[in-house]
């Protein structure tokens, strides 16, 4: 059985996950989530990428929105609006209070969170071992100019993402507490044993980057024996989804498919796949030491999605032959 481990942020991730399980469904899939984006609301940990990837996989997830869950309504929120409760911008429904309420309930009893996780897939069944990046507190934050002052001053990247969007320059992206986290149980033994691992089109510095800003978890890909094959979420010059380009320009990078792969580096990288439209851009990562095709990478629907996976394993394979 061929084990595939994958990095995975939210939307992006989650709907790759879907193909890559459509087209490889015997395979055994280790999913490392990212929990950067993680934010404490009304007294509840709140998990939007884990969630968005046991949504998804579980039949559960808001298809339009690609996050929260379908068939949802907003009364509690409603409710703690006409109390003047906030933040108002951040759109939590009755279903998914209940997610939050059990996590935060666990982890009180003293539960770590990996094993939070596992418990709440077992009601979804997503089909993939989902592990948190780390147990530990990580989050997020993003330094923009202080709109009230002189200065700069740090919000959550959730604020940045979701109430501001992205509309004020970001000029640092920092994963607060990565530094001191350890990789969740489970994480490193998975990237070790893998046959493949795969960095899907998820947000290369808020969703991949801060997975591989836990301590031991860059080092563990690049010391994998298996191949390390990633997708672009840059098509024709800008991200597919979402604004990506706001935080690759506050690392310094061009929203480029050829720049995103210079930004992991051959070290990291030994496949990349850009979408056709960019297929100018294979000889400049080639250049770099990473092999590299040029593929459809739109996510259309499950079978378009399927068949990104397969490209991807087949450059996985050709890279360990």
């Amino acid at each position: 059985m061929q084990r595939i481990v994958v990095l995975a942020g939210g939307i992006g991730g989650a709907r790759f996950l879907r193909g890559l399980k459509s087209a490889v469904p015997d395979a055994e899939i280790t999913v490392i989530g990212n929990t950067g984006d993680d934010i404490h609301l009304f007294g509840l940990k709140v998990c939007p990428d884990l969630d968005t990837v046991m949504y998804t996989l579980g039949g559960g997830i808001h298809e339009e929105q690609g996050w929260g869950r379908a068939g949802e309504s907003f009364a509690v929120k409603e409710e703690l609006a006409a109390y003047g409760v906030g933040p108002e911008w951040f759109g939590l429904g009755d279903r998914d209070f209940a997610t939050h309420i059990v996590r935060t309930q666990m982890l009180g009893a003293g539960y770590p969170l990996s094993a939070v996780t596992e418990a709440l897939c077992r009601r979804w069944e997503p089909g993939v071992r989902l592990l948190p990046m780390s147990d530990d507190r990580v989050e997020t934050h993003v330094m923009i100019d202080d709109p009230e002052g002189d200065g700069r001053k740090a919000v959550h990247f959730q604020e940045y993402w979701v109430r501001l969007r992205a509309s004020t320059t970001a000029h640092a992206v920092v994963p607060v507490g990565a530094e001191q986290a350890k990789p969740a149980p489970g994480v490193l033994e998975a990237v070790a044993m893998a046959d493949v691992i795969l960095f899907p089109p998820s947000n290369p510095v808020v969703s991949v980057g801060t997975i591989l800003s836990v301590p031991g978890v860059r080092d563990a890909v690049a010391a994998a024996s298996a191949p390390v094959v990633g997708l672009s979420p840059i098509v024709g010059d800008a991200p597919v989804r979402g604004m990506a380009d706001k935080v690759l320009e506050a690392v310094g990078v061009e929203s480029t498919a050829s720049a995103v792969a210079l930004h992991y580096g051959s070290g990291l990288l030994d496949g990349w796949l850009v979408d056709t439209v960019d297929a100018g851009r294979v000889a400049e990562v080639e250049a770099a030491g990473i092999r590299c095709r040029a593929v459809p990478l739109m996510m259309t629907d499950v079978e378009a999605t399927a068949a990104m996976a397969a490209e991807a394993l087949a450059l996985a394979a050709e890279v360990r032959a």
